[in-house]
């Protein structure tokens, strides 16, 4: 299997199936953990409250079966086949016929070919197993900030840690590197938060952002977070003003900056090192 897997063509194959899988696995982590984690909110609300807890139905990742918000009808296995379940319902419930959100497909389909391209990129290797983790995490913190502005910490405290495993064997950069690129993601967007704060009153970004970016930093290490700062930071600009323009969007209305340091950082780690050499003309 090993042997198989050397052969790069065959390693972005089959990671690009592992990634349509992963990527349905990846819609059910968007839609129920903003979910419990308002219910694990309000569960702590009502105890210091001295009020008796909520009382919800049992939900975690893999239990109840997934169904039709609309119908409750339970989603059968031939109709959660990535992407071709979508395409031969027409984008519809099997039961109620009620119409089923394209982003579903979508985000199977961009996990796939991110699987894909990674695999092909980094080899079966540890750098390329572990790039399909980083990946899977900031598809799924990407959607999360989309829909409710948060990043969680179940998500990326468990990222900054892995990437400082990782690195402890040199797996993207050493250790030290590692390290300093943690630290250094956390402070840099802090210190950006407060000044914002101190001369506008007003909080230009939330604390899972730094956390994200001290993820990156562990992961990509202090080298490439300046590269990982500008792309985001262009990124969010051009797509704050075409929301402006194209749909409106208030300035006033916020605009969350996780999504574009998640697309930096999917940059950064496959092209990184060279888009930083190009630039220093190395």
């Amino acid at each position: 299997m090993i042997t198989l897997f050397a052969d790069p063509a065959v390693f972005a194959l089959a990671a690009g199936l592992l990634g349509l899988l992963v990527g349905s696995f990846l819609n059910v982590v968007i839609h129920r953990l903003p979910i419990m984690m308002e219910r694990d909110w309000a569960g702590q609300c009502a105890e210091l409250k001295g009020e008796a807890a909520p009382v919800f139905e049992p939900l975690s990742l893999v239990r109840p079966r997934s169904r039709c918000p609309h119908c409750g009808h339970p989603i059968g296995a031939l109709e959660n086949i990535p992407v071709v379940s979508w395409l031969f319902l027409r984008g519809r419930c099997k039961a109620c016929a009620a119409p089923i959100s394209p982003r579903y497909p979508l985000i199977e389909a961009v996990s796939g070919l991110l699987f894909a391209l990674s695999a092909w990129h980094f080899g079966f290797t540890a750098a390329g197993l572990g790039a399909l983790v980083l990946i899977a995490a900031l598809l799924a913190l990407t959607a999360i900030d989309f829909d409710t502005q948060l990043l969680p910490d179940d998500i990326t405290l468990p990222l900054l840690w892995i990437g400082l495993a990782l690195n402890a064997f040199n797996v993207y950069t050493d250790l030290k590197s590692a390290v300093f690129g943690a630290m250094a993601g956390y402070l840099s967007l802090w210190g950006v938060y407060w000044l914002f704060k101190i001369f506008t009153g007003k909080e230009g970004m939330g604390y899972g952002d730094f956390k994200l970016l001290a993820a990156l930093g562990a992961w990509l290490g202090w080298q490439m977070l300046p590269l990982t700062i500008l792309l985001s930071s262009f990124v969010g600009a051009v797509v704050g003003i075409a929301m402006m323009v194209f749909a409106r969007h208030g300035r006033n209305v916020p605009i969350p900056f996780g999504p574009y340091l998640a697309a930096a950082g999917i940059i950064a780690l496959v092209w990184g090192k060279p888009l930083t050499r190009a630039y220093l003309g190395a």
